[in-house]
């Protein structure tokens, strides 16, 4: 096991922002990488509630050993207005996952949560390419994971969301890249669907319903949830019981690692122990067009 370093003086400063806060997994992950890599720098979690992002952000972006910022639910929509630049998948999605303090002290916005379920899904052997999924959820998440399973090659889209402006926007985002290839509605609509997302937070809580009737999964598909903790939500439970292949949201940030590495400038080499054809895929962005 890998020792982290003690934090000192000289130690950079990275934040993850939550409301909750309690179930994010990257400072376990990315704590140990920072050790290894022989980075001076800390990954810590900040309770920030919705009333307070605005402030909270703003006290980070003046302190000067503070590098970066991981978002979280739910602050991917509102911390896009935080930036001072966003990259194209930002502007697609509407959502951010990271946010990199640049030599200029100006602070760019990028978002990870595509790419990285992409590549976890491709690395379980569950390729999107020619599929038909389904997605729950047209957050910051759900907006990213829609943009990169249609630009790795998802035949056709299903979003659902109660938010029928959100889901609008999304889909006039969508089909300026890939038209005619998203359908969407308030409710979920599965049948003939091979992958089925659930990109809402419904699962992290006991108590929560499930964001769709398990009962009615198409045979043989594949569920993936993009909770991590718990690992195993009550969606994948009863999923998996009902013969169904089930992808755990922990992959997602496992596919993010090496992007997070390039993006922040962390050193050179691979962030994880993913499989080689996982590392060599073309990302699914390259197919943005307009």
């Amino acid at each position: 096991m890998t020792a982290i370093p003690p934090i000192s003086g000289t130690t950079r400063l990275y934040v993850v922002l939550g409301d909750p806060v309690t179930q994010v997994q990257s400072p376990a992950l990315m704590n140990p990488i920072f050790a290894r890599l022989g980075i001076d720098a800390v990954l810590v979690p900040v309770h920030a509630r919705p009333e307070h992002l605005d402030r909270i952000v703003g006290g980070l972006r003046c302190a000067g050993n503070v590098d970066g910022i991981f978002v979280t639910v739910p602050h991917k929509a509102a911390v896009v207005a935080l930036a001072d630049r966003c990259s194209p998948m930002v502007e697609i999605t509407g959502g951010a996952n990271a946010l990199r303090r640049e030599a200029d002290g100006s602070w760019y916005a990028e978002n990870f949560d595509g790419l990285g379920f992409v590549a976890g899904l491709v690395g379980a052997g569950h390729d999107p390419r020619g599929r038909q999924v389904a997605l729950v959820g047209a957050g910051g998440a759900g907006s990213a994971i829609a943009a990169a399973l249609l630009a790795a090659g998802a035949d056709r889209l299903s979003v659902c969301d109660l938010d029928s402006a959100k889901l609008a926007g999304l889909r006039s985002r969508l089909d300026a890249h890939w038209p005619g290839r998203t359908v969407t509605s308030a409710g979920p609509q599965l049948a003939g669907a091979g992958i089925v997302v659930n990109a809402t937070p419904l699962g992290l809580r006991p108590e929560d319903p499930l964001p769709f009737r398990s009962d009615l999964l198409p045979a043989g598909s594949v569920v993936a949830d993009i909770i991590m903790k718990p690992r195993e939500t009550r969606l994948l439970r009863e999923a998996a019981a009902l013969g169904h292949h089930v992808h755990y949201g922990i992959h997602m940030l496992d596919g993010q690692l090496d992007s997070y590495r390039d993006f922040f400038g962390l050193g050179d080499g691979p962030m994880t122990t993913r499989p080689r054809d996982v590392d060599h895929q073309e990302s699914p962005y390259s197919g943005l067009r307009g």
